[in-house]
């Protein structure tokens, strides 16, 4: 018995995580920003024999808060954050 409420728990799971974030204001669904506040972005360029620069890479460290909105009406979806980067593939 045990085993058949874990499998059902499971399936219950596995579709919340498949239900789309959808905001509550204007209805979209496709549409997000993430917003980081105290940002340090380092980039590192390598100079070539023509004295021009090439990106390298790059680094970012985030000191604040990040908040999450949606792209259309700018509506704060910062409770939604945590299951936006569960999705992020």
């Amino acid at each position: 018995m045990e085993v058949l409420t874990e499998s059902i728990h499971k399936k219950k799971l596995s579709s919340k995580h498949l239900m789309k974030i959808t905001c509550p204001n204007c209805g979209n669904d496709r549409d997000f920003v993430e917003v980081a506040d105290s940002v340090i972005l380092t980039t590192h360029y390598v100079q070539n024999e023509d004295c021009s620069f090439t990106q390298d890479g790059d680094e970012s460290q985030i000191l604040g808060e990040i908040r999450f909105f949606c792209g259309e009406c700018n509506a704060d979806l910062t409770q939604h954050h945590q299951r936006f980067l569960e999705m992020l593939f």
